[in-house]
């Protein structure tokens, strides 16, 4: 791969070196017959070799083997094991002066620190230390504090003697002679795995919640929890006898060679030749020492520039982005490096056709989208110039192209929905700042560029989310367009149009394709349903378009119109009657009955347009019976039907006698009945207008339902009486204003009864009956007798003959006599109760003002228990008890 490290030696002594510890550029050695040497190691400045000074040696720091060491450089202590006991130096003094001998640690055979450097608010270090010790089977846990290690709790219990120890937070991690364990401070275990053929183990502190295990020539990294955290171990030539981490390295002395390893991406970095190395420990990043039985190493790591430089040309992009985030580089610098091999790390998972790991990392890195999608030679237009990018595009086979668009589809979508969270306002303050607009306009072309790139790979991969795209859309008209028309996406391109407002362009393409066999917008239910959501702001589109439909489909054109849509029940319907009058005069009666009865529409404009086309309609249906017609027919006063000759050249219009109004057949009693229950139902027509266009000749059932709508009765008693020769049906008039009590109500019968006696021979209006009624003095004298009560007495009598027998009116005289008699008796049974009435709250009235109140000092309200002053005012309720004012409605 590339070198990594370099190695110095630092040292060679005639003693045997049996550990050695580590801080800032301070080296401790401990020998194995007890001495003790601490030297200063320093870099020549501009080289890579290491001076060596001498600062202490101690031949009597311990008796036996020194085995174990370590340092907190905080609070300057040198914590050894030597002689099985753990001791507490002073790194401060030339001898090490010894602060303490933890003696409850004989027997012990190893340690672990755990050191925690915590940030307070004030902006200061607090150190924690924790030192765990394997006591034969028994694991000691101590804590720091006021110059001494005090328990932390009591002895944790194992089950063998443990021969490697990490402390890590809260979970102590053990190996015994073939196997791990996690062990909490709490006492919980949990057994993790043998060490394989190997039974010594091995574990290593990777950061406060990993380590490393070695399982025989494989070392296994795990959390604190004893989950694995990567899915393959890192293995080694042959067993490592010992480890350790420097980020992103693990080194580890296999026989005479320190290997260098990457964690992720697992690679094997360098090997390093030394003689007999045995104990390796990292210092600071970058920086490790290694020492044999007599000799000491300095691993120096390769500046990091030299190194990311052969990663590159290696196309080792993670482990470069590693180092890259671990050098002291400035801030600027450092990021700017970051972001380039990050870029150059996406182009190349996309180079390997690894297109979802590369947009992956285009997000992270924010790339513009015009550079990605340029990747991409057939979804982007030719560009020249300075629009020419660096990058250049890949040529993709038909199998992976798929998979590119796919990945291209995520990124631009992710992308997409970033831009328009970030588009949308922030405050009133940013809508007239021209920076803002600047900015927005940018991100609008960004959008097209985007939303252009989608449409197009979705044409490719999945066509059946073009359509929500571009409902939602800011894609290029003309590049958006030119590609529906390319897959023939009629459907989507009235989408394309209907959201960028073109609507005639989609108009004329449903009108186009509504008459081409193979299309998908076939028929005119797509035009219908297009002008149905125009809304009143597009007439003169929905009346120049409407006109196709309704000419070939009349009845589902006139749904444009009448469909239950908000945008169509706010259209202009004065606009839409006026020009179907104009060019679908045929749908103006159904369209007028949608409005009146459907939507409720009280406008008498169209209450008075319906009853006109109804009269139209039906004058128009009676004139083609009468042309079909050989000969008119007339009717006598009991409706029998008999035949006249018709001569054309007489000029006469007698009126074509039919069945009753609304019992004809076909459609002309249809509408008629129609009219006349629309006549009779509708309070907002206006009777004056309706009548001016009745004809004189014919529709007198019609026309007595307005005249009656007017309370002009004479004239409707004599169309019922003269025209119509009905007398049931003016009767019934008579009872029905009588019972409405509308204006004249009282002289309708005096009227009826008048015109039976004495028919007229002309009606007012100058049109005369075919044949004209006879006078009926016995029904006038009849209705009299039976109606006595509906008609003044005196006015009943005035229109009488005077030749009529006194005793053929007797019935009525009595009958009204009796009527007058128990109106006036009725009227004093009254006026007595009334004055019972006065009587009675004349009395009531004396009885309550007799009624006295005494107001004392010593009065107290109920409710506040306070005095009533001079100027208080105060309430008494119906059972005696008096209130202040202000307080009635706290007592209710």
């Amino acid at each position: 791969m590339h070198d990594a490290y370099e190695a110095n030696q630092l040292l060679k002594l005639k003693l045997q070196i049996d550990s050695i510890a580590a801080y800032d550029d301070k080296l401790l050695v401990g020998t194995s017959i007890g001495h003790l040497l601490m030297y200063s190691v320093s870099c020549r400045l501009g080289e890579r070799k290491n001076d060596v000074q001498l600062l202490g040696y101690h031949k009597m720091f311990s008796k036996k083997p020194i085995q174990q060491m370590a340092v907190v450089p905080e609070y300057q202590l040198l914590i050894s094991l030597s002689d099985n006991v753990i001791s507490v130096h002073d790194i401060t003094t030339i001898n090490f002066s010894l602060i303490s001998t933890i003696q409850r640690t004989k027997g012990a055979s190893i340690f672990s620190l755990d050191i925690k450097r915590c940030q307070s608010l004030t902006g200061e270090t607090a150190v924690t230390v924790r030192l765990c010790v394997a006591v034969k089977r028994k694991l000691q846990l101590f804590y720091w504090k006021n110059g001494t290690f005090n328990d932390l709790r009591e002895d944790l219990c194992l089950p063998d003697i443990p021969k490697s120890l990490v402390w890590c937070e809260e979970t102590i991690c053990i190996g015994f002679k073939g196997e791990y364990c996690l062990l909490q401070i709490t006492g919980e275990q949990k057994d993790l795995f043998p060490t394989g053929k190997n039974l010594k183990p091995s574990i290593t502190r990777l950061s406060d919640d990993s380590l490393a295990l070695g399982k025989d020539s494989q070392t296994i990294l795990m959390d604190t929890k004893g989950t694995p955290a990567q899915k393959f171990p890192i293995k080694w030539s042959d067993v490592p006898a010992h480890i350790a981490h420097d980020d992103p390295y693990l080194l580890g002395i296999v026989n005479d060679t320190v290997e260098v390893r990457s964690v992720d991406p697992y690679l094997h970095i360098q090997s390093i030749q030394l003689q007999r190395p045995q104990l390796i420990h990292s210092v600071r990043q970058g920086k490790l020492f290694v020492s044999s039985g007599t000799q000491v190493w300095c691993l120096q790591a390769v500046s990091v520039s030299r190194q990311i430089h052969n990663l590159l040309e290696e196309k080792q992009f993670q482990l470069a982005l590693k180092l890259a985030n671990i050098s002291d580089e400035p801030p600027e610098e450092k990021e700017k490096n970051i972001y380039h091999i990050q870029t150059l790390y996406a182009f190349h998972l996309f180079s390997n056709r690894k297109f979802k790991e590369s947009m992956d990392e285009f997000v992270k890195l924010g790339t513009d989208p015009c550079e990605v999608i340029r990747l991409f030679p057939d979804l982007m237009p030719q560009l020249t110039g300075s629009q020419m990018s660096k990058t250049l595009p890949v040529k993709l086979e038909e199998e992976d192209l798929e998979d590119g668009l796919l990945a291209l589809i995520e990124f631009l979508t992710e992308v997409r929905n970033k831009v328009r969270i970030d588009n949308k306002p922030q405050g009133k303050d940013s809508i007239n700042n021209s920076s803002s607009s600047s900015s927005s306009k940018s991100m609008e072309q960004l959008l097209q560029i985007i939303d252009t790139t989608l449409l197009k790979c979705y044409l490719k991969t999945n066509d059946a989310l073009v359509a929500p795209l571009l409902r939602l859309n800011h894609c290029h008209l003309a590049e958006t367009e030119k590609n529906l028309k390319k897959y023939q996406k009629y459907c989507e391109l009235i989408i394309l149009y209907q959201t960028k407002g073109l609507h005639h362009k989609a108009l004329e393409l449903l009108k186009k394709q509504a008459t081409i066999p193979e299309s998908s917008l076939r028929g005119h239910e797509k035009t219908v349903q297009y002008l149905q959501h125009l809304g009143k702001d597009n007439m003169g589109l929905i009346f120049e378009f409407a006109g196709w439909v309704l000419k070939s489909h009349p009845e589902e054109g006139l749904k444009i119109f009448i469909e239950d849509e908000q945008e169509v029940e706010q259209l202009p319907r004065p606009q839409v009657l006026d020009y179907l009058l104009r060019t679908q005069k045929s749908l103006v009666i159904p369209y007028l009955e949608h409005v009146v009865t459907q939507w409720g529409d009280t406008n008498p404009l169209f209450h008075n347009a319906l009853i006109h086309q109804y009269q139209e309609r039906v004058q128009q249906l009676m004139q083609e019976a009468l042309n079909k017609s050989p000969a008119k027919t007339k009717g006598d006063a009991e409706g029998n039907v008999e035949s006249v000759d018709y001569s054309p050249s007489e000029g006469d219009k007698e009126h074509l006698t039919k069945p009753r109004a609304g019992e004809e057949p076909g459609e002309l009693g249809l509408i008629r009945k129609k009219l006349l229950s629309f006549l009779e139902s509708s309070t907002y027509y206006t009777p004056e207008t309706v009548l001016v266009h009745f004809p004189y000749d014919c529709l007198y059932e019609e026309k007595a339902i307005v005249l009656g709508k007017l309370g002009r009765h004479e004239q409707v008693l004599s169309l019922y009486i003269s025209f119509l020769q009905d007398i049931q049906q003016a009767i019934n008039y008579c009872e029905k204003t009588y019972q409405q009590q509308s204006e004249g109500h009282d002289e309708v019968y005096v009227i009826l009864v008048k015109m039976l006696i004495n028919p007229p021979e002309s009606w007012i209006l100058g049109v005369q009956p075919v044949k004209p009624p006879k006078p009926d003095v016995d029904l006038a004298l009849d209705l009299l007798s039976k109606n006595a009560m509906k008609m003044n007495p005196i006015k009943a009598l005035s229109v009488l003959p005077d030749e009529v027998p006194l005793w053929k009116v007797r019935r009525f005289v009595d009958t009204s006599l009796h009527n007058v008699l128990n109106e006036r008796r009725n009227a004093e049974v009254l006026r007595g109760l009334l004055a019972a009435e006065h009587i009675q709250v004349k009395e009531s009235k004396l009885y309550h003002e007799s009624q006295s109140i005494v107001m004392t000092d010593f009065n107290v309200c109920p409710v506040c228990k306070k005095r009533f002053g001079n100027q208080s005012a105060f309430a008494r309720y119906p059972n005696g008890d008096i209130v202040h004012y202000s307080c009635q409605e706290r007592k209710n």
